[in-house]
This record gives C-alpha cells, sequence and structure tokens, in this order.
C-alpha cells in the first residue's frame, strides 16, 4: 500500500488552520476564500481516512494525529520560504516596515523625508498598527517595536533611551514648581501606556506616590493631544516627546527623569538574511536618533522567555 500524498496547498491549509485555530484567520493569511480553505481540508482528511482537526465551540483544535506533525509542517514551510528568499537575488527597492502609531506620528513621519533624499532607490512603506505583526512574513521586511525586546524568533536592537518625564502645556506648567504640586493638578490616564507614574515619583522621592485623578484615554495619541491641549500632565517617553518639547507646545517642569524598563526596538525576524535596504534604513534610523542627542544603538534583545511575537 502506498503513502497517501497530499498536495502543497492542502498542506499550507492544514498548517495555518492548526497554527490560528479557525478557517477565516488561516483563509486571509493564505489569501483565499474560507470555502477554498474548508474544501482543502475535507479533501484531505477523505484522502488519509483520518480526522485532522476536533470541531469546538472555540474553533477548529488538532487531533493528536496532526498535532504530532505540527512542528515538522512549519520547519517545512520555513524551509521553503528560506529558500525561496535565497533563490530570489533581486533586492526589491520597496522596503515594508511595522512600526506603531506613536512611533510613526510622533517621530517617524517629520523625518522620513530625509531618508527618501538619502535613498532615492528605496520605497518604504509604512505599516502603522497596534498589531504584533509575524515578521517571519515574507512580505514584511522590519519593524520598530515598543516593550521590553524579548519576541521569540526575533532579533532585536534597543533605539533610543529609555527616560520617562511628565509633561504638560505651558500655562498649566507654571502652576508646577516642584513635584508635589501634581497632587493639584489633572493627571492624564492612559490605558494603554506601560510606563509607570510610580517609577517617576519614586524618582523624584515621592514614596507613597499622590492620589492621581484626571482625564481618561485609552488612546495614547488621544492621551498626547489632550496633555497639548492643557487638559493634564502627561508621563511620556522622552524620545517620543522630543520634537512638541522643542516647538513649545509642552514642556517638561520638571528636570527629572526615571528609567521605564520599556523601549523601542528595531526588529526584523531571525530566520533571514538582513538585505542592503535594511541595513540602510537601520543606519539612517540610528544616525537620526543620535543626532537628536540618544545613544545611536542599544543592547541585543535578552532572551525570550516565551513572550509572544
Amino acid at each position: 500500500m502506498g503513502t497517501t500524498v497530499l498536495p502543497l496547498n492542502a498542506l499550507r491549509a492544514i498548517e495555518s488552520v492548526g497554527r490560528l485555530g479557525a478557517l477565516e484567520p488561516a483563509a486571509a493569511e493564505l489569501g483565499v476564500t474560507i470555502g477554498a480553505v474548508s474544501q482543502q481540508l475535507r479533501r484531505a482528511e477523505a484522502r488519509l481516512g483520518a480526522a485532522l482537526f476536533d470541531r469546538t465551540p472555540k474553533g477548529l483544535r488538532p487531533t493528536p494525529l496532526l498535532l504530532a506533525q505540527m512542528p515538522t509542517l512549519r520547519r517545512g514551510f520555513d524551509a521553503l520560504e528560506a529558500a525561496a528568499a535565497a533563490l530570489d537575488t533581486h533586492d526589491s527597492g520597496v522596503l515594508t516596515l511595522t512600526v506603531g502609531s506613536v512611533f510613526a506620528s510622533r517621530w517617524l513621519v517629520g523625518r522620513i523625508g530625509r531618508f527618501s533624499a538619502a535613498h532615492p532607490e528605496i520605497e518604504l512603506r509604512v505599516v502603522a498598527t497596534g498589531k504584533l505583526l509575524d515578521l517571519s512574513h515574507t512580505d514584511i521586511d522590519c519593524a520598530i517595536r515598543f516593550g521590553g525586546g524579548a519576541w521569540p524568533g526575533v532579533r532585536a536592537t534597543q533605539i533610543g533611551d529609555r527616560a520617562v518625564l511628565p509633561v504638560a502645556a505651558p500655562a498649566l506648567a507654571r502652576r508646577l514648581k516642584q513635584p508635589q504640586d501634581l497632587a493639584a493638578v489633572p493627571i492624564i490616564q492612559d490605558e494603554a501606556t506601560m510606563l509607570s507614574w510610580d517609577a517617576w515619583f519614586e524618582a523624584a522621592g515621592l514614596v507613597p506616590a499622590p492620589v492621581r485623578h484626571g482625564p481618561v484615554y485609552s488612546d495614547p495619541a488621544l492621551a498626547f493631544e489632550a496633555a497639548v491641549a492643557g487638559q493634564g500632565v502627561l508621563l511620556v517617553l522622552e524620545m517620543m516627546a522630543l520634537d512638541a518639547l522643542r516647538d513649545g507646545r509642552i514642556v517638561a517642569p520638571f528636570n527629572i527623569r526615571a528609567v521605564t524598563p520599556f523601549g523601542y526596538w528595531f526588529a526584523t525576524t531571525a530566520d533571514r538574511h538582513v538585505p542592503a535596504k535594511v541595513s540602510r534604513f537601520k543606519a539612517w534610523l540610528e544616525a537620526e536618533i543620535a543626532a537628536d542627542g540618544f545613544p545611536r544603538s542599544g543592547l541585543a534583545a535578552p532572551p525570550a522567555a516565551g513572550l509572544p511575537a
């Protein structure tokens, strides 16, 4: 009795659904319809004479038969992608960067023209999103991420520094003579931030920290605009507030900084060779950050320790 051979498209659908747990995201990833993915699964199961997925209320779950082979399938498709990249000797002139909206709007957009002028041969495509996109996908060249730097399968280098400090509109800042005065003014609460007011209060010698009150925002961009509008004091990463500090839209009432465990990282997948266009963008990025007075580059990321990519 011969070995059953499944088509490559069927194997790709099986791996994608097994990893993502549902037909819809797998179809989006593969660029086909949900019906096409479902049909691939049904035909594969019929050809094998065995179930590959348990249909549950929480989605499709690989059966023990498939679960045992998922690592092999993933390695196989990784190897195929690496081989295809190695065979493609043409270094495309389009560089796709994924970046969070805060870094894009507060820092990158105002400087990106200088990169285009220095490298007219490279067309930069910016994907601004709060989602942590998978860098192993061949249509993404690099990323700028905020966090601790430990993402599985990612090669990351810290850019800039990790200094945080309070900022406020000039009129509100004039009411702040010493850190204790923060107890009497609104403090903008950014629900999406990873920055710690308690760490700053400790650096300022205010322990225990004063009770904070003020407007609450779920979007960091809106929280920043609220600070510019004078609605309260906001804790920011100094690097991200630099342009607004320079043009006077906001001021830093205290020359006191705390260091956050989080920062910005330039990231690429660890599984692929870094093309020349990515190296050129990284060099430009580090030079621009150095021109702002921040470190040219920082530490390599610590081990991933199972953190989500």
